[in-house]
């Protein structure tokens, strides 16, 4: 019997498309990612991260060479080839890739590559020739390899999709393909990418309703840490990302690698490192027993695993951001300022009360109005009535229809709340059809949570109500919104039918009907929302066009949640609302203009009764929300920043055109400094060549944020402000002002 390994020099023949080396290299914005596929074995990856330059033939094999690990001879005696899909058959002994058996056979897989195709700078390679060394993409536009392999002693097929964008992201995923006999069943499917020794820590993110995506440091050590989530959802408390990077890291040094898994469902993240000098970060969704059955000819294809690199965190997020707006779906028109009813009402609607809230919102400059919960069959609390999407005739007997024309007079938008995955067991829904609702067991229903179970959206006859009904709402009203909120875990997530686990067929149904929706209306546009924050990821939003980053409105908590939701995703796809004071999660009080300059960097919307708000701050209100529509273009193209400023009550973030002619920071004082004053915050971000005047803006210029100045002035904090060049803005800084507790202030940096 021979070894799965061999030479990694030897060439990989008959591939079309490939070089006969079985080297790739692809290159994107500053990135490099090197492939290996000799000897027909899956892809290695030589090298992921800074970009090299361009190799040619021979220095792509030096570089394979040096790279190469010295046997250790306890697995197998040649050197362990760690794949993208990690083989035990290679003499790797850690997370395998594949995890799964035919009827307790076929354990374990040794795959080999039987073809592939490889396009670079748009242009498909397929049945041609590659240049030298399989680098032809020197112009840095990235590129496509994908790779079919078999194992025929196993029975199983599998394509490998990997991509460097052209913003320098590496997205990669599998499908695997029953070929053999039998069924065959997936237990998990996971890839995986090396990163260096020198990324000694890890940062990930713990978290729970109302204060989503606390970040969390660890050291990277020998072993394995695996992130898993099975709520059913993205989670409050998911990896989100997962980074490595070198000791020390921060905003704008470090290099860094990291992985995201764009999964809305149960799904696991890891770091492993070895004795042996290898580290890789992986993920894949994590499949619930018998989830995933693959009968003769049927496909398994794994969730998109997104990995970013960079020269700092903000370096790391902008690729992610940059490849979002890239995409054709991305929302192009400016953001609406947001009027939510939620915080303002709950559950109590009436007509009269409703339109003064709207007339309220206008006054201020909302663009568009969303009744929140409530609206539907006797949904007058939270315990009945979830699965009735019938106007309520008690609370509407005419029907949406004059609030939502009241809406639209005075030049809003409409939208909706609906939570379509859910239901109450006391609804008509649930009387009619209690084979709809997911179990673990056909006599037994999960225990309650939020007075809920889980609809089985993936039953074909519920998927069918469910569309009709919101088809039938978004036909008869014009409704541009929806708020599509998810307010429990899948617990004993079954379908009754069959008693299988129903987690991944949950999760692809919910798609589906997004998808469906949005076809039949084009131009609607979908929130995703989950108890807040509980469903974030690339995947919902590749069909949604904002997420809800919390229900918590309280501005001190949510600098935090939005600053790392902003590690991922751009401003303008987070709802960032100004709330009321006392917040209601925390019964916290803030100023309007702490609050609002929070709400600023985001999608920007309101969550507070206007109606009883004093008229000051429904004037100071006006002032923010006529900023936003001044600066959205601004906030929703540039990068986001974030200074690594030494004093830990203060926090400085921003945004930086793309160009770098304008520039937006906020200077954050989460708590009383132990220095008086802090010292000079460094500006990041802008053109080192280039001259900036530097000065504060309105109305985030008052200090103490009670629209009165401060008794001692600071000498640069003028309506002139400073001109000084952007070298040594990065570098010296400027003076910051002394700040209470929870204010923030605003600072504008624009060429001349």
């Amino acid at each position: 019997m021979t070894s799965h390994t061999s030479l990694p020099h030897s060439p990989t023949p008959g591939l079309a498309g490939l070089p006969d080396s079985g080297l790739v290299q692809l290159r994107a914005a500053g990135v490099g990612l090197v492939l290996d596929l000799s000897d027909g074995l899956l892809p290695r990856v030589v090298h992921w991260g800074a970009d090299p330059g361009l190799l040619d033939a021979a220095e792509l094999a030096a570089l394979r060479l040096a790279c190469r690990p010295q046997p250790v001879g306890f697995s197998v005696e040649d050197p362990v080839q760690v794949c993208i899909l990690p083989e035990q058959s290679a003499g790797w002994l850690g997370t395998p890739g594949l995890v799964g058996n035919r009827a307790g056979r076929d354990f374990s897989t040794a795959f080999r590559v039987v073809g592939g195709s490889l396009t670079l700078g748009g242009a498909d390679t397929a049945g041609g020739s590659a240049s030298a060394g399989g680098s032809p993409s020197a112009d840095g536009a990235g590129g496509r390899l994908l790779v079919d392999a078999r194992d025929d002693t196993a029975g199983l097929g599998l394509e490998l999709t990997i991509e460097l964008t052209a913003e320098g992201l590496v997205r990669q995923r599998a499908r695997l393909t029953n070929t053999g006999e039998g069924p065959f069943t997936v237990d998990a499917l996971h890839l995986t990418l090396p990163v260096p020794s020198v990324a000694t820590e890890l940062l990930d993110f713990s978290g729970h309703h109302l204060r989503e995506r606390s970040p969390q440091r660890t050291a990277f050590t020998q072993g394995l840490r695996m992130r898993e989530n099975r709520t059913g959802r993205t989670g409050f408390d998911a990896a989100y990302l997962l980074i490595a990077g070198a000791a020390g890291f921060g905003n704008r040094s470090g290099e860094v690698w990291g992985v995201h898994t764009a999964w809305s469902g149960n799904h696991r993240t890891f770091a492993e490192r070895t004795f042996h000098s290898v580290s890789v970060l992986g993920s894949g969704e994590l499949l619930l027993s018998g989830e995933v059955l693959l009968e003769p000819g049927a496909s398994y294809t794994s969730p998109w695993q997104y990995a970013s690199y960079g020269v700092g965190l903000d370096a790391l997020s902008a690729r992610f951001h940059r490849h979002l707006r890239a995409r054709p779906q991305h929302p192009s028109r400016p953001r609406p300022v947001v009027a939510n009813t939620w915080e303002a009402v709950y559950f109590d609607h009436d007509l009269a009360r409703l339109r003064q809230l709207a007339d309220a919102a206008a006054a201020v400059g909302a663009e568009r109005f969303v009744l929140d919960d409530g609206w539907f069959g006797a949904r007058r609390d939270d315990r009945r009535a979830l699965g009735d999407w019938y106007v309520s005739d008690e609370v509407w007997p005419d029907g949406l229809g004059p609030l939502i024309d009241h809406v639209t007079g005075l030049g809003m938008e409409f939208g909706i709340w609906v939570e379509p995955e859910m239901i109450n067991e006391d609804s008509e829904l649930a009387r009619a059809h209690p084979d709809w609702i997911m179990a673990g067991a056909a006599d037994r229903l999960p225990g309650r949570a939020r007075h809920q179970q889980v609809l089985d959206v993936a039953h074909p006859d519920a998927f069918a109500y469910l569309l009709g009904r919101l088809d039938e709402l978004l036909t008869t009203y014009p409704i541009a919104y929806l708020k599509w909120d998810h307010n429990r875990d899948l617990v004993e997530a079954g379908h009754q039918a069959s008693g299988r686990a129903g987690v991944h067929d949950q999760t692809r149904a919910a798609y589906r009907l997004m998808d469906e929706l949005k076809e039949r209306h084009p131009g609607l546009e979908i929130e995703s929302c989950s108890s807040g924050g509980g469903r974030v990821d690339l995947e919902v939003l590749q069909r949604t066009d904002r997420v809800w980053v919390s229900d918590c409105n309280d501005a001190l908590e949510r600098q935090q949640i939005q600053r790392w939701t902003n590690a991922l995703i751009p401003l303008e796809l987070m709802g960032t609302h100004i709330g009321p004071a006392p917040a209601h999660t925390t019964g916290r009080r803030h100023v309007v203009d702490f609050r609002a300059g929070t709400a600023l960097f985001g999608h920007f919307g309101i969550e507070w009764d206007l109606t009883a708000a004093p008229e000051e701050d429904r004037t100071r209100l006006a002032a923010w929300v006529a900023l936003y529509k001044e600066l959205r273009p601004l906030l929703h193209s540039g990068t986001a920043v974030h200074a690594d400023h030494p004093d830990p009550a203060y926090h400085l973030h921003g945004v930086v055109a793309e160009d770098r002619c304008d520039a937006l920071y906020a200077l954050v004082a989460h708590a009383s400094s132990e220095l008086y004053p802090t010292g000079p915050v460094r500006l990041p971000g802008l053109d080192p060549e280039a001259r900036y005047r530097v000065r504060p803006q309105p109305p985030g210029d008052v200090p103490d944020g009670i629209a009165q100045r401060w008794t001692i002035p600071l000498p640069w904090w003028t309506p002139e402000g400073i001109i000084l060049p952007g070298r040594a803005l990065s570098s010296a800084g400027v003076q910051a002002p002394v700040l209470f507790p929870e204010r923030l202030v605003l600072i504008r940096a624009t060429r001349v």
